[in-house]
């Protein structure tokens, strides 16, 4: 097996101490000389002091530290993040110093300062003492990195010298680690932790925006949503998953004029209804794969099913009773038109029915009303319905949301028919959409066409993006779509019904036992 990134930087990061000893050949001040900002003492952005990463080679190669932390400082940043690490991100201890010492008198200036931090792959307890000579505030801690006894003596030390530890977790194993240091620290020393999850995976450095939101659940009051922010639109999702901070790097490094716009999203952001909404789906997704894990299949292999254009109540509690994690009613003129008094009654049924799901997200599918048009007085029922929470989320099937729906639990859907098309996808993300649902394109009807988007189109432009399809899946076909493609999410449709609307009971079934046998 290939040695991954983290264990490539690990291994050299050794190599060099040997050699140069924790402090890498530089000189550092004897004592501190600088004084101390709480970090992330108010919510808001961490901004990075970052030339390269092991993913992008050199983002800014050429920057000067406290020019670039002058603009955040400017910006009103919380805190600075300082890459000390020199083989994969050229930084440096002296960065650091130089970083602390423009707070410092800044500070004595009266100025806003942001709270320093050293980021590195920290391994020694010692280094906990050069980064507080050196002007850290805090430190960052990563629990894939460190084993329960080190992390712990890590913290304590951080703490010993009036510094926050900033903890990283992300796989499931890091948690429990947390656990371990919050117990060893004592309740009122853990309240000083800050805890960070990485949406990027250390060990392939790809992101994912939804790795956050599945674990927000599970962290502390005060948490960071590190990585994968590029955009304002970004930080305001971070913000609506309820996360304390943002830390961003590649983006504001790169293009410091966005450092301002970037803090000011997650700043006037707010914990919303489109959060929650995330947060139940990544949860779901993630309680999925482990589930698959366990059985020892792919976790890539066995996708989230949604049913669309449910118009009759056994048809929706069956897809239910089969595992349908989300179900669709289509608030558009086409035939399988519904109502806002069916949705009602079929969401009281399925309580009826099936009490013990009602309020577990791991049991009841998510409710998803499709629409084509947000000023048509269907698309305006299903917008009211979300908004009560009878639905989970609206579907913007082939229409961008506006900026009035920012808040509104929702996710888009576009249709795919040339190359071309990919630029929607893209500009979705950019805008902050976690997720894309990639439907057929035909022609003057908007979806439930049976068509399947063309193989050679999703082979050449969906790349490493967690894939939402729609269009053309069957019993028949689904266990193949599957392997070639890995989708997080099928939608069916007209591929398990006898007519537009009317599902057939036999062709679902069939359905769930060809995803089934890939589990």
């Amino acid at each position: 097996m290939s040695e991954d990134i983290l264990a490539k930087i690990v291994r050299m990061r050794k190599a060099d101490i040997e050699r140069l000893g924790l402090n890498f050949g530089i000189d550092i001040p004897e004592t501190r000389r600088v004084g101390h900002t709480e970090f992330l003492g108010n919510a808001g952005a961490i901004l990075e002091v970052k030339r390269a990463s092991p993913s992008k080679g050199d983002i800014a190669p050429d920057l000067v530290p406290t020019e670039l932390a002058t603009t955040y400082a400017e910006a009103h940043a919380q805190a600075v993040s300082v890459l000390t690490e020199g083989n994969f991100f050229k930084g440096s201890l002296r960065d650091l110093i130089a970083v602390a010492d423009l707070m410092e008198r800044r500070r004595q200036q009266g100025l806003h300062a942001c709270a320093v931090l050293r980021k590195d792959f920290l391994l020694y307890e010692d280094e906990i003492g050069i980064a507080f000579r050196c002007g850290a505030d805090a430190v960052l801690l990563i629990a894939r990195i460190l084993d329960d006894d080190q992390l712990v003596k890590m913290a304590k030390r951080a703490q010993s010298f009036d510094m926050q530890a900033f903890v990283e977790v992300r796989e499931a194993d890091d948690f429990r680690k947390l656990q371990v240091v919050t117990e060893a620290l004592g309740e009122a020393a853990a309240k000083t932790i800050v805890v960070g999850v990485n949406s990027r995976d250390l060990a392939t450095f790809h992101t994912d925006p939804l790795v956050p939101a599945s674990v927000r659940s599970k962290l502390p009051a005060k948490a960071v949503f590190e990585s994968g922010i590029l955009t304002p639109a970004d930080a305001d999702y971070a913000r609506s998953l309820g996360f304390t901070g943002i830390l961003v790097g590649e983006a504001v490094a790169k293009n410091p004029t966005l450092a301002k716009d970037v803090v000011s999203a997650f700043e006037s952001g707010s914990e919303n209804a489109k959060g929650k909404f995330w947060k139940k789906f990544a949860e779901r997704r993630y309680a999925n794969r482990e589930a698959c894990a366990t059985v020892g299949q792919s976790k890539a292999h066995h996708p989230l099913v949604k049913i669309c254009g449910i118009t009759r109540i056994e048809d929706g509690l069956l897809a239910a009773e089969l595992g349908a994690d989300m179900l669709g009613f289509v608030f558009s003129n086409t035939k399988r038109l519904t109502t806002e008094e069916f949705v009602r009654s079929f969401v009281e049924k399925m309580r009826l029915c099936h009490p013990e799901q009602a309020q577990r997200v791991e049991g009841s599918p998510l409710l998803i009303g499709v629409i084509t048009d947000p000023n048509s007085e269907e698309g305006k029922t299903a917008i009211r319905l979300a908004q009560e929470g009878i639905l989970d989320a609206v579907q913007f099937h082939g229409i961008t949301p506006s900026n009035a729906d920012a808040s509104l639990p929702h996710y888009c859907a576009t249709r795919i028919g040339e190359a071309f098309d990919f630029d929607q996808v893209a500009t979705l993300h950019k805008s902050g959409e976690p997720r894309v649902l990639l439907d057929a394109k035909v022609e003057g009807i908007p979806g439930g066409t049976g068509k399947t988007i063309p193989e050679s189109l999703l082979l050449e432009k969906t790349g490493d993006i967690p894939l939402w399809l729609a269009g053309g899946i069957t019993p028949e076909n689904a266990a193949t779509i599957c392997e070639k493609f890995h989708p997080e999410l099928i939608d069916v449709s007209s591929g398990i019904e006898d007519a537009p609307g009317i599902k057939n009971h036999d062709k679902m079934r069939t359905l769930f036992a060809a995803i089934g046998t890939l589990r």
